[in-house]
């Protein structure tokens, strides 16, 4: 599968079901440029997988949600939970593991995870 282009319009139901990397990058990003062909291999690699890139000049409103603030960043997400985030170019070999740890995830421990964590920080907004 090659990669698709992430817009803010498209991002919820993008991230919704199974497994979705997502490339922050940038057409002037040295380093984006260097990782690209990784990403795009490992696309072509992981049929079962969705790579989505958001050009960060294009999607600035998409990147300031997450926080950008250095690219290439990389965010990880499984059935609609964020699951890793992380700046700067990955190998290879490190992009692939990384990809069998996202799918031998246990998801039950994941959302029961999250939910606690999501409680919890509700909880504290609301007290603030």
């Amino acid at each position: 599968m090659a990669t698709t282009t992430l817009t803010k319009q498209t991002h919820d139901e993008t991230v919704a079901d199974g497994i979705v990397l997502i490339d922050f990058w940038a057409a002037w990003c040295g380093p984006c440029r260097q990782f690209a062909p990784i990403f795009e291999k490992a696309s072509e690699t992981h049929p079962d997988v969705t790579f989505a890139k958001v050009d960060t000049d294009a999607e600035q409103e998409l990147s300031a949600e997450y926080g950008i603030r250095s690219i290439p960043t990389l965010i990880v997400y499984r059935d609609g939970i964020p699951v890793f985030g992380q700046p700067g170019a990955i190998p290879g070999n490190a992009l692939e593991d990384l990809i069998g740890q996202v799918k031998a995830l246990d998801m039950d421990d994941v959302r029961e995870r999250y939910a606690a964590a999501k409680a919890a920080q509700d909880s504290s907004v609301s007290a603030s």
